[in-house]
């Protein structure tokens, strides 16, 4: 057993905490927030052979991909020179739930002591209490903040995704640094987190987004889903993103605020199943709806304001889903990989890439698994699933995509 060095109170005042970014829009949001509270935080961007191959080095070569990049990722930071190795920690998120990544903090303190860094602490980011450290905790005014800065990210990314296809000026990106940097501003200036506030800025954003000039053509429409860190992360898929922009589409990424509410849910779902505590079933019924009041402000800001496709809502995902898969099945993103499948096509956007890491049994199961159920019941479905591992080429993950591509074409 691998013991745990703690990130102390006097650690704060003069540590950098190095954090993987799994979400370029909504973390250049969510930085501020945590500077604001007197952490010094970056977001991690390095990538390249060294990331994998500190990954295949100090990690067992059998555990997920997303472990094997996430952990490379923080050694070859390490390694790089570029900090002072007795004044940083490290953060990584855990969930606490069935899915191995919950013990990725563990893989990471076993790499650290491989690596010689043993005596750099790692701070658990969890909501659950799994670990405390006295030198970071998060507090309420944080956890509102968060969460607003994660309803603009979804907001921003969706309104993103349909303009930059077709925008003339090619002014979206400018559009998403100018909207990071005053949002964090006004977070950070004890605004723009209640409900009135968030309503009053996605309006604002929205508007801003459809005042664009687009030239509208038929593009295919592709669908984005799989395992949370390939789905979202550039170094995790091979920049899926921007060779799809290579080749001309338009796609959509379900929010992160659908797996939010699809980890609060099945919490839910476990009292329903298996009984358990009265006052635990309300409080995660409180946050339920209170994460749903926080979707429908995204998806009414869209709807109301601009011609941009509004997404899906959490519960009419749920109920596409619950035609193919049950609800119990729940480790990793379990039925909600399946259900976004089944909102997607339904938008428009059938023809699927399902990004799935090595080592992610939920996710094959999930996805790749459910295709025949699938097109079995929307006929007109055209999905791959693309591996992501330490063996796959960028090439061969493209190819697959383009014959997919090529199918979508010929039925259009």
């Amino acid at each position: 057993m691998v013991e745990r060095v703690e990130f102390t109170k006097e650690m704060k005042k003069d540590y950098t905490i190095l954090v993987p970014n799994m979400l370029p829009v909504h973390f250049k949001i969510m930085k501020p927030i945590f500077e604001n509270e007197g952490y010094k935080i970056e977001f991690l961007n390095n990538d390249g052979n060294s990331v994998v191959n500190n990954g295949l080095k100090y990690v067992h070569n059998d555990t997920c991909y997303p472990a094997l990049l996430v952990i490379g990722q923080m050694i070859d930071a390490l390694n790089s020179g570029k900090y002072d190795i007795h004044k940083v920690a490290l953060m990584i998120t855990q969930t606490g739930g069935g899915c191995r990544a919950s013990n990725y903090i563990h893989l990471l303190r076993k790499a650290l002591v491989k690596a010689g860094y043993g005596f750099i602490p790692v701070i658990s980011l969890n909501i659950g209490g799994l670990e405390k450290n006295s030198g970071f905790k998060l507090n309420l005014k944080m956890i509102q903040r968060a969460l607003a800065a994660l309803v603009y990210g979804d907001l921003i990314m969706l309104l993103a995704n349909q303009t930059r296809p077709y925008e003339i000026d090619k002014v979206t990106d400018e559009k998403i640094d100018k909207w990071a940097i005053y949002l964090s501003d006004i977070l950070n200036d004890n605004k723009g987190y209640s409900k009135k506030d968030l309503k009053k800025y996605c309006k604002a954003i929205v508007e801003d987004f459809a005042a664009i000039r687009l030239e509208k053509t038929n593009k295919i429409k592709v669908g984005i889903v799989g395992e949370i860190y390939v789905k979202y992360a550039p170094l995790g898929n091979n920049n899926l993103e921007k060779f799809l922009q290579s080749q001309n589409v338009e796609y959509m990424i379900p929010g992160v605020m659908g797996f939010a509410l699809y980890c609060i849910d099945n919490g839910l779902i476990d009292h329903e199943l298996y009984g358990g505590s009265i006052i635990k079933k309300y409080i995660y019924d409180f946050f339920y709806h209170y994460m749903l009041d926080l979707e429908s402000i995204i998806y009414n800001s869209v709807k109301n304001y601009s011609s941009f496709n509004p997404g899906s809502r959490f519960e009419n995902g749920k109920k596409l889903g619950e035609k193919i898969i049950g609800l119990g099945c729940k480790m990793g993103e379990g039925w909600l990989l399946t259900s976004e499948i089944m909102e997607l096509c339904e938008m428009g956007y059938d023809n699927i890439i399902c990004t799935q890491p090595f080592g992610c049994l939920p996710n094959h199961i999930n996805g790749k698994g459910m295709v025949r159920k699938i097109t079995e019941v929307v006929s007109n479905a055209n999905i791959v699933a693309i591996d992501y591992d330490p063996s796959a080429t960028s090439v061969n993950q493209e190819n697959r995509i383009k014959l997919m591509l090529s199918i979508a074409s010929q039925k259009a």
